[in-house]
């Protein structure tokens, strides 16, 4: 499968394949592993991220079906995770190229390809700002809000993060007044007809453990559950207090793993 946008396309050769090019090309790497490159590149002046997926083999195939994990095998995963979430509002970077090729998931081969998002921050490098420099109470509430409404969504429409940090929550920066917010890195992406309860747990306390350090206040995490269940606060602390305490304790568990 191979699907590349006018932009993209025009700018690549027609003496060799689209995919091997794709496959190829070269810029700044941000994260490099065995079997999987990032890298920002730049073509006519517009700046691109692309990820690609050389075959992860069947050792890292075993290990992930020995740990009842479903293995993450190309871009695919990622390519309908971001799909799906632009279909539900939720701001995620613009996909202007996608290509899978094989049939033997040990060896497959693929790419993705976004559009740079416009100039931003992590709510985790912001938070950190937070220490010397406090945000308004109306801006900081806003953001919450935002955070909520991203996660809310997500869960109530079948998909999980797995790595739902602060750091994979970008902040447009000319967006102010109304926080524009942009979900990244979901290459471990899960997409279910419900999501569940287990996964809904991993993701709030990844969100929970990875903005232990930004000053949040009681009543700040008291606002984003009520956001998050979209209802009153005492109808959800009264009908769900064992759940939110489950999302602490793995929350809190991270955090003494990591600090």
């Amino acid at each position: 499968m191979l699907m590349i946008k006018t932009d993209i396309n025009s700018q690549l050769s027609a003496e060799m394949p689209l995919f091997d090019q794709l496959m190829a090309m070269q810029g700044k790497v941000y994260r490099e592993l065995e079997n999987r490159r990032t890298q920002r590149v730049v073509l006519n002046d517009q700046a691109y991220f692309i990820k690609q997926h050389f075959g992860v083999g069947w050792r890292e195939i075993i290990k992930n079906l020995c740990q009842l994990r479903l293995p993450i095998t190309s871009a695919k995963n990622e390519w309908r995770a971001l799909q799906r979430l632009n279909e539900l509002t939720i701001p995620v970077p613009e996909i202007m190229a996608y290509g899978n090729r094989g049939m033997n998931p040990a060896t497959q081969q693929s790419f993705l390809m976004t559009r740079e998002l416009p100039e931003h921050i992590t709510l985790e490098d912001l938070g950190k700002k937070w220490r010397t420099d406090a945000p308004t109470f109306r801006f900081k509430q806003k953001l919450i809000k935002e955070v909520a409404r991203i996660a809310r969504i997500m869960h109530e429409n079948g998909i999980n993060h797995r790595d739902f940090y602060i750091c994979h929550l970008l902040l447009d920066l000319k967006h102010q007044i109304k926080p524009l917010l942009y979900l990244i890195d979901l290459h471990r992406a899960g997409i279910h007809k419900t999501t569940p309860k287990r996964w809904v747990i991993k993701d709030l306390a990844g969100l929970y453990f990875s903005s232990h350090e930004i000053g949040l206040t009681e009543r700040d995490l008291l606002r984003f559950i009520k956001e998050y269940r979209n209802k009153s606060l005492r109808a959800v602390l009264t009908k769900e207090a064992a759940f939110w305490q489950r999302v602490k304790i793995r929350g809190d568990k991270l955090y003494r793993k990591h600090a």
